[in-house]
């Protein structure tokens, strides 16, 4: 099995991690092998806490669901389910940041309005 390297610039803690992981594996698993934190949240790729941008190199990640084909075209990935396909270097992002481009269109639609109702309840015995 071809093993690559793994290059992520950790934004959000001012760290560089480089280590080297296998063809086969994922690379948030061989990371924490390593012991070298990195964000996570649900290890399935349905959130997007681990959400990176590929700066260069290509990433397997066919179970990353979190994310949308598009973003995944534009270079995003997800660390939890990300296998490499060469030496990689990848850069953390923000989950709002990510989970915005993901959702923010269906789900942003201006604000909230407040809207007050009066109930009254039946007693039963009315």
């Amino acid at each position: 099995v071809a093993v690559h390297t793994v290059t992520v610039h950790d934004r959000q803690r001012g760290l560089v991690h480089r280590f080297q992981v296998p063809e086969d594996q994922y690379i948030l698993h061989t990371a924490e092998g390593e012991e070298i934190e990195l964000p996570f949240s649900c290890r399935h790729g349905c959130c997007t806490a681990c959400a990176v941008r590929i700066k260069s190199g290509k990433i397997n990640q066919p179970e990353a669901l979190g994310i949308s084909a598009e973003l995944k075209a534009q270079g995003y990935g997800l660390l939890c389910v990300g296998y490499p396909l060469s030496d990689v270097e990848v850069e953390t992002q923000d989950e709002d940041e990510v989970y915005w481009l993901q959702f923010g269109r269906y789900f942003a639609r201006g604000p909230v309005e407040r809207d007050d109702y009066a109930l009254e309840l039946a007693t039963g015995d009315e």
